[in-house]
């Protein structure tokens, strides 16, 4: 019996995937069976994480990238056509933050950084804007496959700080919306754009927002766990179902949809 949840045999692109989240999809995906291919930005990362690959074999492909730059774009594209001869998967993870687009707690609005604001919303929106233009030509030559952008809690609401973060993630929604209808009108039904939407995840970039050195919640923290009905932060593991799903052919009659993976927190009022 032909199982649709499979993604063993499809080539997948990971961009940021020398990233925490990015990585930890490529890991999970190998592991099923995929030919993944890592863009990331600094190429010793890149390296690094193909030898954490290696172990499960699938022979990965690493490319170091600016994912916001057509021309090395172009350059990957042709490596990974000429490595495998199509693309499947395009998952968007590039992304992050700078200090200048956050609000501090002592802070308004009109502290921002101009030029912070800009690289945060050049990053996370056009980040994922560049390569699903450039390595979605591919798809629409094929006429098959699947992009996946990753969105943000603080996409459709004001969760305070996060400024530059917050305005390229509601991009972010727009564009996996725009380029779903775009595709499927005028390349076919074999072409899918979704997005997942991660609830609050403890990583690097967020550890000393949201807890305090022996472990303990921040005011931030207990603030998203006190409105998370799951009352807990997720795994970063947690994500891999709902992106296994939208790799895979089960997935073939969903499009221009966002999937919250968030223990609750898009649901509830607070009340």
């Amino acid at each position: 019996m032909e199982d649709l949840y499979s993604v063993k045999g499809k080539v997948i692109v990971i961009t940021g995937g020398s990233g925490i989240l990015g990585g930890a999809l490529a890991e999970h995906l190998i592991k099923c069976g995929a030919k993944i291919v890592v863009i990331g930005f600094r190429e010793e990362s890149v390296l690094a994480k193909l030898k954490d690959l290696a172990k499960f074999g699938g022979d990965p492909l690493g490319l170091a990238v600016d994912c916001t730059k057509e021309g090395q774009l172009l350059t990957a594209r042709k490596k990974i056509v000429d490595r495998w001869g199509r693309i499947d998967v395009l998952i968007n993870c590039a992304g992050g933050n700078l200090p200048g687009a956050t609000i501090g707690p002592d802070q308004t609005i009109f502290d921002a950084s101009f030029a912070d604001l800009q690289s945060v919303i050049d990053l996370n929106l056009m980040g994922s804007v560049v390569p699903s233009i450039i390595l979605g030509k591919v798809m629409a030559d094929q006429k098959s496959g699947s992009i996946i952008n990753i969105s943000s809690m603080a996409a459709d609401r004001a969760i305070t700080r996060v400024l530059g973060y917050s305005l390229a993630k509601a991009g972010i929604d727009q564009l996996t919306k725009w380029m779903a209808t775009e595709m499927a009108l005028k390349f076919g039904d074999g072409i899918r754009v979704n997005a997942v939407a991660p609830g609050f995840f403890i990583g690097n970039q967020n550890r000393r927002l949201l807890t305090e050195e022996d472990g303990s919640y921040t005011a931030r923290g207990s603030t998203i766990i006190n409105n998370t009905p799951m009352s807990r932060f997720g795994n970063i593991d947690e994500l891999n179902g709902a992106i296994q799903f939208l790799c895979s052919e089960a997935s073939r009659f969903v499009t221009g949809t966002i999937i919250p993976v968030d223990g609750g927190f898009s649901a509830f009022s607070g009340v």
